[in-house]
């Protein structure tokens, strides 16, 4: 019950969420791309689905024409999910050269380029998506929380952010350091809570100390803010 996940799955993930330097760790995902989908497959990881989800429910214009931004897309999982609910305008960045390349393999993205988010700012002007997602990588050794700020730069005034991050144990002191960062931009006004969405059944744990409560699974939270100044309806 949950523990059975083939022993690569659960090595190649501890690799990436151990505790390697960066670039040590980004050479693991360069490494890891050609078996990330089946193992996230193995794993039941159902960030990009939720994520895409939330995204959709709180996006209250035709999503078709909007610029969306997916930061640390990875190969491409969220941009599918974004894909299937009607965004088709996306550029995406991540730290992985071996992930980007497959990335591009999918053809549903405009525009893709290397950045290390944490450690250089994004490829983009003040204000120029209507939305950004950072779906699995915020999170212990990974994309830092004082990151959000860059994020916010990037987003047009109205426009969403959606982030995910996990609430198993090896994360819990991460999840708290970036729920700090996310309350502080609130009380300054900077942008504005849509949803907090807590799931139980995120991804196969994949060590009994990181599993809820026995279960076999690690939970997880969606979020989706909105950038302040939200735009005024239109009268008429």
């Amino acid at each position: 019950r949950g523990m059975r996940l083939p022993a690569g799955v659960r090595e190649r993930v501890a690799a990436v969420h151990g505790g390697a330097e960066l670039p040590e760790r980004l050479r693991l995902y360069d490494g890891w791309a050609a078996r990330y989908e089946q193992d996230v497959a193995a794993l039941e990881y159902r960030a990009p689905q939720l994520a895409a989800a939330s995204l959709a429910f709180a996006f209250p214009a035709p999503p078709a024409g909007a610029r969306l931004l997916d930061v640390a897309c990875g190969t491409g999982l969220v941009a599918r999910e974004l894909h299937r609910r009607g965004f088709r305008c996306l550029d995406g960045v991540d730290g992985s050269a071996g992930m980007l390349e497959r990335a591009r393999s999918t053809g549903l993205y405009r525009q893709l380029r290397p950045c290390v988010l944490g450690r250089e700012p994004l490829p983009a002007p003040a204000e120029h998506y209507d939305a950004v997602t950072v779906v699995g990588a915020l999170g212990e050794g990974q994309v830092p929380s004082a990151a959000v700020p860059e994020l916010l730069r990037v987003t047009k005034p109205g426009g969403f952010l959606c982030l995910t991050t996990r609430s198993n144990p090896s994360n819990l002191r991460y999840k708290a350091e970036l729920e700090a960062a996310l309350e502080g931009l609130e009380r300054q006004g900077a942008w504005q809570k849509v949803l907090a969405q807590e799931v139980e059944r995120w991804e196969r744990a994949t060590s009994e100390e990181e599993s809820t409560q026995g279960t076999g699974y690690i939970s997880g939270v969606v979020y989706v803010y909105r950038k302040c100044p939200v735009p005024p309806l239109e009268e008429g």
